[in-house]
């Protein structure tokens, strides 16, 4: 952990994995990256969150070692984000957490929102954390992932939405 976040004063792995990455900002970013969004922008997009809480998530995912920035241009100076091997093994995490929400938050008749496929065995993954078909372990280098096309729709007019709106990118 880093100076930025705080130990909880206990030896339970769960209130300290908390302190890091326990509030809705934090697991929104997280997704973005895992699903290709790298630029601030981007990120804000698709989270809906203001500049400041997205700046703030990405300095503190830094600074715990879960997220690296990269310049990408120079005047002005521009980043990305990209995941770490620490932010990498929160993949996992995301895979359950979309598992009980795909489950238990939503009705039958929406589908799934994205699709997995397994590289491995060329089949839909399910929902994990083993593949539905060949049952190995889902591993975020071995997936091909798809929206469904309502969920794509839904990505799109929020960048849309931000792109005609707001958008501000402090860049830090």
């Amino acid at each position: 952990m880093s100076v930025n976040t705080p130990v909880p004063e206990t030896l339970c792995p769960i209130s300290r994995a908390e302190a890091v990455v326990g509030d809705r900002w934090t697991v929104l970013v997280l997704r973005e990256l895992f699903m290709g969004s790298h630029r601030f922008d981007e990120i804000q997009a698709q989270t809906a969150g203001t500049p400041q809480m997205i700046a703030t998530r990405l300095k503190r995912l830094e600074a715990d070692g879960l997220v690296a920035r990269r310049a990408y241009s120079e005047r002005p100076p521009r980043y990305e984000y990209h995941l770490t091997p620490k932010g990498d093994a929160f993949y996992s995490v995301v895979l359950a957490l979309r598992a009980w929400g795909e489950t238990w938050c939503k009705s039958k008749e929406e589908g799934l929102a994205v699709v997995y496929t397994h590289t491995t065995c060329r089949h839909p993954a399910g929902l994990g954390p083993l593949c539905a078909h060949c049952g190995e372990p889902l591993r975020r280098g071995e997936l091909i992932s798809t929206p469904s096309d309502a969920y794509a729709a839904e990505r799109k007019a929020r960048r849309d939405a931000f792109k005609g709106g707001r958008g501000a990118d402090p860049d830090q």
